[in-house]
């Protein structure tokens, strides 16, 4: 594994807004060193989520370049993309996206379907990842059964299900409360203590206590933290 994970260099996304131009990433370089936990902070409109979905694959950039891994994301067709995507990313959504009609057990297995691995293999895996992050009892659940803070961790099960060396967090703690969203945070600092990579986007300050690395983005830029904490000052 590269002692640097994620490198971006001179990054940029564009979307088109009617006739005008919306600079969502605006020349990033940024580095994510491996088994790092790094935070990017930013308002709305910063970049933080496009930079996440970049990362991942499930987007391309305008221009500039995505080295995960030693791959070149941009580089890349749809059948790379999507083993990409199954073998190196876990992603965590604030949303959780869990399938509302399949139990717990059932969403966190669903991703294996993919890889070739037989049923009873998967659901040993669901359940093993299940009794780890503290469901074993919920196995049977259905999303609407559970507590928000229980649809994340269900949520963070079927991102390691793979077993991928990155994990992606798109503000993992937003719709949670407060317990809820420190019992996520420890989670997810328990995983880089295991090795994992992890890139957080997020607006919750809280986060910043398990970071080993910040980034604070404005306008598609990366600034330093000072100029973040003025913005949000005056802004308040």
């Amino acid at each position: 594994m590269p002692e640097n994970f994620v490198q971006t260099i001179n990054l940029r996304k564009t979307y088109k807004m009617g006739s005008n131009e919306v600079h969502a990433l605006d020349g990033l370089d940024l580095t994510i060193p491996s088994g790092s936990f790094t935070v990017v902070m930013g308002p709305s409109g910063s970049g933080k989520s496009t930079l996440l979905y970049l990362v991942g694959g499930l987007d391309l950039p305008t221009s500039g370049s995505i080295v995960v891994d030693d791959d070149e994301i941009e580089k890349m067709d749809e059948n790379a993309l999507a083993d990409y995507r199954r073998n190196k990313v876990g992603f965590i959504f604030q949303s959780f996206n869990l399938v509302a009609n399949m139990t717990a057990e059932a969403n966190v297995a669903f991703p294996l379907r993919f890889s070739g691995i037989k049923k009873k293999k998967r659901i040993e895996r669901a359940e093993d990842l299940m009794e780890k992050v503290g469901l074993g009892d919920r196995i049977g659940h259905r999303p609407t059964e559970l507590s928000g803070g229980q649809q994340q961790r269900v949520a963070v099960a079927r991102a390691l299900v793979n077993d991928p060396p990155l994990i992606l967090a798109d503000e993992p703690t937003g719709n949670l409360d407060t317990a809820s969203g420190v019992a996520i945070m420890t989670m997810l600092d328990e995983l880089c203590k295991a090795g994992k990579t992890i890139l957080v986007a997020s607006h919750d300050p809280r986060m910043l206590n398990y970071a080993t690395h910040r980034v604070f983005l404005m306008d598609g830029q990366m600034v330093e933290e000072k100029q973040y904490l003025e913005s949000i000052s005056i802004s308040s």
